[in-house]
This record gives structure tokens, sequence and C-alpha cells, in this order.
């Protein structure tokens, strides 16, 4: 496994190969190459990569995956369109001790879930606050907020902290992008630029904390919070909740100074799609919004993944502040 000073010392690249771009292993380092001037770009040593995120069509040969493997660096292919098509990792998968509690774990134990969906509740309340506003729709969503964290420790199912949950989440959004015309949160249908760029952003977050998860070997399937659902990785789901206010934070200050704009989209069959040119710019926005957390996110996975293991008190398992 890996240790603090690994996370320090590597850190997460991520590569454009929409077009005329090839990733080829030479002399043990990546190499980005232009393909129509046949110019190497860039060289990446194995040692200093935690994990490659690479949009666009790529090839990927025995070399490379002979390479991540053993350097333990973990693989995403995401199409021009941001969507992953293709996470590989083989960090710790043989962890059977982790996975045989995941496994037993009981489906009717929500104790984690609520330590989770606590901290996720408290980090929008702290992004209200540092808001600086004073409006209606913002005092509204603190009450709400501060409200829900006191209900939560007598919620007896899933379907009741999920209520809770739902209720903070819609009052928080109200508030926070009251500036932007906002209607409603609607995940994954693009039927307006904002949700569409919280998508993106989402995106992004899943698959960086998938990379930290994996290296413990969690079955990324079994949540907490969650449940079993075909093919949902339930897990990246749970631990992603207490860090999408990185996400709310970034695409507001994003959209206040400029950096991102409807003029960026496209519409395409009743969706908002985000133009190709325009990938990079957005990926460099949610990335270094995420590199200054990284050492917070693995110690954050490392702790829950010790207080999982030893079946520790709710008070010990880890809480992120923005």
């Amino acid at each position: 496994m890996f240790t603090n000073k690994d996370i320090e010392y590597r850190t997460i690249y991520v590569i454009n190969c929409i077009k005329d771009r090839n990733l080829r292993v030479s002399n043990g380092e990546l190499l980005l190459e232009n393909t129509e001037e046949k110019k190497t770009l860039t060289k990446l040593p194995f040692q200093k990569i935690l994990a490659l995120f690479v949009i666009g069509h790529i090839h990927i040969t025995t070399p490379l995956i002979e390479k991540c493997q053993k350097f333990n660096v973990a693989l995403v292919v995401m199409k021009p369109s941001l969507r992953p098509v293709f996470y590989w990792s083989h960090a710790a998968e043989a962890n059977y001790l982790l996975r045989h509690k995941q496994y037993h774990y009981s489906p009717d134990d929500i104790s984690i879930a609520k330590v989770i969906i606590t901290n996720k509740i408290a980090n929008q309340e702290r992004l209200l606050k540092k808001s600086r506003k004073s409006d209606t729709l913002t005092a509204h969503a603190r009450h709400i907020a501060t409200d829900a964290i006191q209900q939560i420790p007598t919620a007896l199912n899933t379907a009741q902290l999920m209520g809770i949950e739902g209720q903070v989440s819609k009052a928080f959004f109200a508030a926070y992008f009251q500036d932007f015309d906002w209607q409603a949160r609607r995940p994954r249908t693009h039927c307006d630029i904002l949700n569409t760029t919280l998508d993106i952003g989402y995106t992004y977050l899943f698959n960086y904390i998938e990379c930290f998860v994996r290296m413990f070997g969690f079955d990324p399937y079994v949540g907490v919070h969650h449940r079993l659902w075909f093919k949902r990785k339930s897990l990246i789901c749970d631990l992603m909740e207490p860090f999408r206010c990185i996400v709310d934070h970034t695409v507001r200050t994003a959209y206040n100074r400029g950096q991102f704009g409807s003029e960026d989209f496209d519409l395409h069959k009743g969706e908002f799609r985000l133009k190709l040119n325009k990938s990079s710019e957005y990926s460099r926005v949610f990335f270094d919004a995420f590199i200054p957390y990284k050492m917070n996110i693995f110690n954050y996975i490392r702790t829950y993944y010790r207080c999982f293991m030893q079946e520790k008190p709710m008070n010990e398992y880890p809480k992120f502040e923005i």
C-alpha cells in the first residue's frame, strides 16, 4: 500500500489525447507524442505517477499496462465527452479480509452512513457561510442544514437518512447557485449548463476518489449508504459525499470569474454538451481544485480503512472540512 511519502511524491496527470496525440512507453518512461508532427511533447517517469486520466481515444498497449502494474499507476480513460469508459488499477485487490468485512456488513446498519452524510451537510453549511450572503434563501438553507445535523442521529433507516440529505441538498443548491438562475438539481440529464458542469466535476471527483479507494483493496461496489445496485460503485458514491463541496465551490467560483460560460456548450438533441476544444480547460480547473486536497483525501480514506477494519467507534471515523 502507499504511504504518505508516496502520495506527496506522486501526482495525478491529465492527458488530452483528443486530437493527434499518442501515448508510448520508451526506456521506462511514458511519452506523449504528437502523431502528426512525430514529436515528443512530454516525458513522464512512472515513479512519479499516481494516476493517469486520459481524455480521448488511445491505444492501450501491453508495455503501458505492464508499467502501470509495476508502479501501481491507476489508468482512467475518458471519452471526449468526459464520460469514463475504462478504469484499471492493480493496487490491493487481494485484501480478502477487508472484502469479507464488506460483504458481511449489515445492510440495516446506517451508523457509518450517518457519519458520512453529517460530514457532507456540515461542508454544505460551511460553503453557505463562506459565501457571505445574508439573504432569505441562504439563511433558510443554513437553518435546514443545522436542523438536519441534529435529526440525523435519530434516523432509523436509509430511506429516512436519504430524505434528510435530499431536503438539505435542495435548499443548498437553491441558495448557493441563486445568482445563476438555478432551477433544480437533475443529475446526469444535461438539461441545463450548470447541471452539466456539476456532472463533469462530480465525474472527475468520482474517478479521483476511486483511485485512492482501490489502493486499499476495497470492493467499490459494496457501500454503506448507497446500497448494491447493478454496475454502481456504491462505495465510491459514499466516500465522495464529503468532498462534493470541492466541486460545488469550484463551479461557482469558475462561473463568477468567467472561466466557465454558456458559450462553452453546444445543445444536441436536448442535452448540453461541452465543446471538445474546452475539455482540457475544464479538466485543468477541476484538477487544480482537487490537487491541494490530495493528502486530505488519502488520509481520509486510509483512516476510513483502518476504522472499518478494526470496527472502531463512530467518533473515530474521518471527517473532511473544506
